[in-house]
């Protein structure tokens, strides 16, 4: 039987306890804390990000290749002026197809936190962060090894579900820990009930993406990853 990556363990662990009991811990913070949130959550997915490289180093350019996919990312939410129809899912995720889970969850927090400077910080902050980051690192799981074809119509498909079901549900957890004094049942289909369109607009325009430039990018990004030897197969997995 394969080996589980360390990196892989220390990402499923960091998205299933240690991020939401930052996020836990971070409704009892007031004021302007939610930076600390914040900055905890970067830190905390440094580990995962950084045994993502175990028996290599990795190189100033990988390193800088991540950083270009963020600005990417920043970029196709912040300059495309149609609310709730953006770039930056399909970019994160992507990422996330492109060099793994832990990567593509990196690409994702960091998108979230730097363009919230544009669109203004704020408690919910941190929530986006990790919902950002859990579409690039699913992304990351689904279509590392090949386990789905990396074909335009496949990438469109995923994109549109993932964010319908998996991310927009994830941002809406925000509103609904943060807003709401009293939390049911009725509570919760109705506050869901009520982000559905957007998430729709935002399925739809990462599927339109995904859709036109996903295999255009991933092929560019493919590439890149050859000619510097940042392929699986170099780096053992």
């Amino acid at each position: 039987m394969k080996k589980i990556k360390k990196s892989s363990i220390a990402m499923l662990l960091t998205f299933l306890l240690l991020i939401p009991l930052t996020l836990y811990l971070g409704t009892f913070l007031s004021g302007r804390n939610y930076y600390i949130t914040a900055t905890l959550i970067i830190v905390e997915l440094l580990i995962p990000f950084i045994l993502a490289f175990e028996g290599r180093k990795p190189q100033a350019r990988e390193l800088v290749l991540i950083a270009v996919m963020c600005a990417i990312g920043i970029v196709g939410r912040v300059a495309i002026p149609i609310p709730h129809f953006k770039a930056t899912f399909a970019i994160i995720m992507l990422s996330g197809v492109a060099f793994g889970p832990e990567a593509g969850f990196m690409v994702g927090a960091v998108t979230a936190l730097a363009s919230n400077f544009f669109y203004g910080q704020g408690a919910f902050t941190p929530w986006q962060m990790m919902a950002y980051g859990a579409g690039g690192m699913l992304a990351g799981y689904l279509f590392k090894k090949k386990r789905l074809p990396k074909n335009p119509f496949i990438l469109a498909a995923f994109g549109f579900f993932a964010v319908l079901l998996w991310v927009g549900p994830l941002l809406d957890c925000s509103g609904l820990f943060l807003m709401s004094p009293s939390i049911s049942f009725s509570w919760v289909i109705a506050y869901f009930a009520a982000g559905f369109s957007v998430n729709m607009s935002q399925a739809i325009s990462t599927a339109v993406v995904m859709l036109l430039f996903g295999k255009p990018l991933l092929d560019i990004l493919e590439r890149i990853k050859r000619k510097y030897g940042m392929s699986e197969e170099s780096e053992g997995g």
